[in-house]
Order: C-alpha cells, then structure tokens, then sequence
C-alpha cells in the first residue's frame, strides 16, 4: 500500500496508459497530484508511465480492470482506489474504445462494446466516486470528443455512446451539487491515430477554423481551467479550434448551380400584375 497523507491529493485516471490519457496522468503529477492510473490491456506502457510519474516525485500505483466486462464491481474497485490514495480528489474518465461502423453494421457486441467502456464504465465509477467522496473539493472530469456535436453515422455506437455521457455529465453536475463538479472536455484532432496519412490530416484542418490541429498541450491547458475555476460546473469544453461550430449547412447564397439561368429582368424591375 502507498504510504501517502490524506492531504496529499490524488487524481484516478482511467486510460491512463497512453495516447491522452498518459499526457493528463504526466500534466497531473507535475501538478502536484498523486496518480491512481487505471489500464486494462497496456500493462506494459502503465508501467513505462508510472515509472516516469515516480521520477518527477509523485507517487504512482496501477489498477487494472476491464471495462467491457459487465459484472465488473466498481464499488470495490473505487474503494481499493481509495485505501491506496485517501486523499482521492479528481477522477479523469478518459478510457475509450472506438470502433467505426454505420447503424447498419454496429452489431450488438460492438454497441455494448462502446456503451460498456464509453458510458457505463464513467457511470459507475462517477457514481461511487461520489458515494466515497468527503469535503467540498472533489470534481470529474468526462474526457469526450467533438463528433457529439455532429450526427456522423459511420461512427453510430461510438457517437451515441459519447454523447450519452456529454448528457450524463450534465445530469450529474446537478445531481452532486454543491460537493462534488462535474464537467467535460471535448477534443477534436489532437492525437490522430497513427495510420492517418499527411493528406488526410491536411484535408481535415482545412475543416478547422484555426487551420490546424490541436495538442496534448491544448487539452491539458482545458484541464487546469475547469480544476483551478470552482464555480464551473455542467459544462463541456470543446478543445478543436472551433470545428465544432463550423456548422452552417448548406443554404442559398451558397449554391452555385453548374448551368446557372438568368434572370429575364433584374427582379426590382419585373413588371407587376394588377
């Protein structure tokens, strides 16, 4: 068992092997946090990232657990959390799966798939979270992803999925009040997956407002302004460089037909009937 004050704050990060959820576990032991780091199958990176926690003089312990299994305990798993770290304070719900498919094609593994990681696992742990939690300084954070602002059906289960917690984020920031805030982030084009090729990343911040995309930096720098503001509570941050608003839909002014008709006569001197 670590052997740590219960003043000394903790964080709990599911994910929190690698891609992002490595960098908030890193941002949140240089900010002076303990690290509980959830993993399922990257043992081997939670040990490369709690090794590098240890090094900047944090303590870190790993708690392994599968999300997909749905007789998982999460009461037990929060309370062994908390008997390694007392002084638990912040949980980062990060973990995720994503599994492209249409409404077509999402079968009902690959729905329960995304829901059981996506959702269920946030739920849960959000809702023992709380059950545990002592005085007035706890806070959750929903790691989500911009697409909840879009209807993109090639990524129906994930999609829904993710939205369902963005609704859940706000339901329980009302529910926790005052003790306990509960707020999201959602990323756009931060950390693409490896097999993206140069012209799709082009292609895709040409569709961002910016023109470019984001970094871990952009998403941590998020992370600091939801925990260091204590009166933000219910609310989703989208980090994408304004993709998310890029929205407009397709209208007259800017259709462009290929053979265009004129018009007989300036509308303004169209004779009248009677």
């Amino acid at each position: 068992m670590v052997d740590v004050s219960t003043q000394t704050p903790a964080v709990l990060i599911t994910g929190g092997a690698v891609r992002l959820g490595r960098q908030l576990a890193l941002h949140m032991a240089r900010s002076g946090y303990h690290v509980a780091l959830h993993f399922n199958r990257s043992s081997a990176a939670a040990e490369a990232t709690a090794a590098d926690i240890r090094n900047m003089g944090a303590q870190c312990a790993l708690f392994g657990l599968d999300f997909q299994d749905s007789s998982t305990d999460y009461e037990a798993y929060i309370q062994l959390v908390r008997r390694h770290f007392p002084g638990l304070r912040i949980l980062i719900n990060s973990a995720s799966v994503y599994d492209p498919a249409p409404i077509a094609q999402s079968d009902m593994h690959l729905v329960q798939k995304q829901f059981l990681v996506n959702f269920m696992a946030p739920f849960q742990l959000t809702r023992w979270f709380a059950h545990t939690a002592s005085g007035g300084d706890s806070s959750v954070i929903n790691i989500l992803d911009n697409k909840i602002a879009y209807h993109q059906f090639p990524y129906a289960a994930y999609a829904l999925s993710k939205s369902t917690l963005a609704e859940f984020t706000r339901m329980a920031a009302l529910e926790f009040a005052p003790y306990i805030r509960v707020n999201g982030i959602a990323p756009g084009v931060i950390l693409p997956a490896e097999e993206r090729t140069t012209d799709y990343l082009e292609w895709r911040s040409a569709g961002i407002p910016l023109r470019r995309m984001g970094s871990p930096d952009h998403i941590t720098r998020a992370l600091d302004y939801i925990l260091n503001n204590d009166f933000l509570t219910g609310q989703i941050l989208f980090v994408d460089g304004g993709e998310s608003e890029n929205f407009i839909g397709r209208n007259a002014t800017d259709y462009k037909p290929e053979h265009p008709t004129p018009l007989e006569s300036p509308p303004e001197h169209r004779e009248q009937g009677p």
